[in-house]
């Protein structure tokens, strides 16, 4: 951020709060921010147009893992909403005594409604923001699942029933509470932040895409890993799944959760792993059980192999019956309508396929006992968050079969639908594709995402496919300001057999304050994985790891080659 943009910013805050406790904490040193920092609690602060109130405010002291700090926690924007609910924007800070003139909006996740515990995990291979001296925020997106939940309405996601509170879960509470942050930042130290980092994943994948694409000013950097900001799309798309595995089941009325779980044992999915490992898998020039050259690993080349392990008689655990390769074909070509039109993408021949994490989503657990995630997740997000009119569901059986009987001609169309009370349809509210960043970008905003290969979530061709429009509309120099990291077999957030572990913010820092952009990111696979310590360059799309030769287990024996003619 330049300065004449940060005074600009600070000079728009105008802070009412009792004379003693500014003057107290404007200081900056430790020790006034210590002492000064119960005193926030009941205090109103206020900048231009809108205000928070702080709950309270309390001292921690320092512990081996983190500093000592001030732990504050506000509420704005109180409101009485639909249904007799009582609504308000939650947020949770801590303010390190020793400040190092930062601050990091920490994502949410799922459907949020908690208000998270503003640590500031920026790295899956690092320490947490606050013990590196930043300034952190969590917020709840403007609904409290201890007092939001009506089981008459989806349960948690009733919020999707109030047109503000979707606005809020959506991107209203995200402006709000990053401004209520630099005004308690103001306030605390005598000083808004140098710069300012947002870092997420999934949904907060997406408030950091609504960030960059709506809210501009407000960042220097962000990463949005696996962003959902396609959600309400990509709920649709559950439901396409739930559809093509419950085919497999029987027929549709009498199909019951737990059937999904029978579609698939683990040895047909590590059959599956094992087709696409040997259709892809030397696609990067080394055999090493992961698909590096994701590009180049086609639905042709896979359903070939797949055809090699078709059963000819009964089915075993050395085959896989036809029927089931074609289910595993229409899941990854994405829901379409009668017609043939995309609704939302197609998907990467996931090679964790027989990973937890990915049947977890898609079919449950392989006793039946936990239901797919699709299903109790996907089902009321669905209903209630990204349909308009909102529709309330029931047991976990009216979920299932909500989702059973969804017609994608005609309830598609709900996702795009505007109805007394909601003014914006739920891709309006939720949706965050745009490939217009010039805003972001002309501020000099930087951008980075991660996404797993085999997300079972979010598709990392939707990613792809935005990035590569994205490039389109900067003359193909998105990279000056936005780049894609593609991780091969990562699940969604994490997990899987791939190297899951790397640290995204570090170069996020280096690239916004020294402008070293990062040309690539060294990941490490974790202790769960056939490859405890392997390590592996995550290359910015659109190149790819080639192995060069030397240790197949060191990142060093790998280049970033550009994409040539899908190989």
């Amino acid at each position: 951020m330049t300065t004449l943009r940060l005074l600009a910013m600070v000079m728009g805050i105008a802070i009412s709060l009792s004379v003693s406790a500014p003057q107290a904490l404007a200081q900056g040193a430790s020790t006034p921010l210590k002492t000064a920092c119960a005193t926030l609690t009941g205090q109103t602060i206020a900048w231009t147009g809108d205000s928070a109130r702080i709950v309270s405010a309390a001292p921690v002291a320092a512990t081996a893992e983190l500093p000592a700090h001030c732990d504050i926690s506000g509420i704005m924007h109180e409101r009485q909403g639909r249904f007799g609910q009582n609504y308000a924007i939650r947020f949770h800070m801590r303010l390190p005594d020793k400040w190092n003139a930062r601050m990091v909006f920490q994502g949410g996740g799922g459907s949020n409604g908690d208000v998270g515990d503003a640590l500031g995990h920026v790295s899956s291979a690092g320490p947490v923001a606050l013990a590196m001296g930043y300034a952190v925020i969590s917020q709840d997106s403007g609904h409290d699942n201890a007092t939001n939940t009506d089981m008459a309405r989806n349960g948690a996601l009733a919020f999707g029933f109030d047109p503000q509170a979707r606005a809020d879960y959506g991107h209203a509470s995200l402006k709000a509470s990053a401004e209520a942050a630099r005004a308690v930042l103001l306030a605390a130290y005598g000083r808004g932040p140098k710069f300012s980092y947002f870092v997420g994943c999934s949904k907060g994948g997406q408030e950091g895409m609504v960030f960059a694409q709506l809210y501009p000013d407000l960042f220097d950097g962000i990463i949005a890993s696996a962003p959902g900001f396609s959600l309400p799309r990509a709920a649709v798309a559950e439901a396409w799944d739930v559809q093509a595995f419950a085919s497999l089941a029987g027929p549709q009325e009498a199909v019951k959760m737990g059937d999904l779980a029978k579609t698939f044992s683990t040895p047909d999915f590590a059959l599956v792993r094992s087709a696409i490992l040997e259709a892809c898998d030397g696609d990067d020039w080394l055999q090493d059980g992961m698909v590096s050259n994701i590009a180049a690993c086609t639905g042709t080349k896979v359903l070939s192999a797949l055809q090699k392990r078709a059963c000819t008689g009964g089915k075993t655990d050395a085959c896989l019956m036809p029927a089931q390769a074609a289910v595993l074909q229409k899941v990854t070509d994405g829901p379409t309508t009668s017609a043939g039109t995309h609704i939302y993408s197609d998907w990467a021949w996931p090679s964790s396929i027989d990973a937890p994490e990915w049947r977890m989503w898609k079919i449950g657990s392989e006793n039946g006992q936990v239901p797919p995630l699709n299903v109790i997740l996907g089902a009321p997000a669905l209903a209630s968050a990204f349909t308009t009119p909102p529709v309330a569901l029931g047991s976990p059986d009216a979920l299932l079969a909500y989702q059973l009987n969804f017609d994608f001609d005609r309830d598609t169309a709900g996702i795009y639908a505007v109805a007394d009370p909601f003014q914006r349809s739920a891709w309006d509210d939720v949706g965050a594709r745009s490939t217009d960043l010039s805003a972001f970008r002309e501020r000099h905003g930087r951008l980075i995402v991660a996404h797993g290969e085999s997300d079972p979530v979010f598709s990392l061709k939707d990613t792809l496919t935005w990035f590569d429009a994205v490039n389109a509309a900067n003359g193909g120099q998105a990279a000056d300001f936005v780049r894609v990291f593609p991780v091969p077999g990562m699940c969604h957030c994490g997990g899987g057999k791939a190297t899951d572990q790397y640290d995204l913010f570090t170069a996020l820092v280096a690239w916004v304050e020294q402008g070293q952009a990062p040309q690539s990111i060294i990941a490490a696979a974790g202790p769960a994985t056939p490859w405890p310590g392997r390590t592996r360059p995550l290359c910015a799309y659109p190149q790819w790891p080639k192995f060069i030769g030397g240790d197949p287990e060191k990142a060093s024996s790998f280049q970033c080659v550009a994409q040539t003619n899908g190989t």
